[in-house]
């Protein structure tokens, strides 16, 4: 594996420990988060609490994607983002991503300051964000989903999901190079939650060692957090009470590989991080 994700503006180092990527939604419907951090201010001041938890990447979305949820226009999800990016870019100098599905909500995301695209679809709803980072030269991560947006969490099961996750990223990849995006700019995200049955979640976490090793070339990003498979495993909790399921599904996967982890609670994160890489260098 690569010793460093190349983004826009930096090389961002993956040898030292497990990157930890804030989830800063300015949306008004997002499944956990969703209006708490609508208005340019409030968003600001959420990133620096979690600049000073320790994150070190901030993950900024503009259009929910829970279970339900509709999409909105491409205006709409610029307006929302490019301010708080612009704010946060000229406060701090934190590697800033934007979480989009649509070509021209992320070159203006670039514009404003983002250095990484972050595509849940994999180049599947919107092809022309690959054209995006490879003229920016951003970091992109690939995410496995299926369907199109509004059927992406009503698919029905795959018999193989690792097999399908794999072909998935191989598409991915593929279209990817095809415009021009070099190897060192992508990193690889299974998708959890998007497409999976309950059972086929926690096989990809648990199995994650065996994706890592296949696409060896690439960083693999887990977003666990918060998650309706972790609600049911600990009783159909709400979101506000699935820290520890967040913390012990990602530790698993850092255990299995991955290299960035996509989460709400940053300083319990960095925390558990800390002790699961002591132990790991043991081995």
């Amino acid at each position: 594996m690569k010793s460093y994700w190349q983004t826009r503006k930096r090389k961002i180092c993956l040898a030292e420990k497990t990157l930890v990527t804030a989830i800063l939604n300015v949306t008004p419907d997002s499944f956990s988060d969703g209006g708490r951090f609508f208005q340019v201010d409030e968003a600001v001041k959420q990133a620096e609490k979690f600049i000073e938890a320790g994150a070190d990447i901030l993950d900024i979305g503009g259009e929910s994607t829970r279970p339900t949820s509709e999409r909105v226009s491409t205006e709409e999800e610029i307006r929302r983002v490019v301010p708080v990016i612009e704010a946060i870019a000229k406060r701090f100098k934190i590697p800033i991503s934007i979480d989009t599905s649509k070509a021209e909500a992320a070159e203006k995301a670039v514009q404003a300051g983002a250095e990484i695209i972050n595509d849940i679809s994999g180049l599947r709803f919107d092809e022309r964000i690959a054209e995006v980072a490879a003229k920016y030269k951003t970091g992109l991560v690939l995410m496995h989903s299926r369907g199109d947006f509004e059927t992406m969490h009503r698919q029905e099961p795959v018999e193989n999901i690792l097999n399908e996750v794999s072909d998935g990223f191989r598409f991915s990849i593929e279209k990817a190079e095809s415009y021009g995006v070099q190897k060192e700019n992508i990193a690889l995200d299974v998708g959890i939650g998007f497409s999976k049955t309950f059972g086929q979640n926690l096989e990809l976490i648990a199995k994650l060692n065996v994706l890592c090793e296949e696409f060896s070339d690439f960083p693999m990003l887990v977003g666990t957090s918060r998650k309706s498979f972790i609600g049911k495993i600990l009783g159909d909790v709400p979101t506000s009470e699935r820290l520890q399921g967040s913390l012990a599904s990602a530790a698993i996967a850092v255990w299995n590989g991955a290299k960035i982890i996509r989460v709400h609670d940053v300083k319990a994160t960095v925390e558990m991080l800390k002790t699961v890489e002591t132990i790991k260098k043991q081995l």
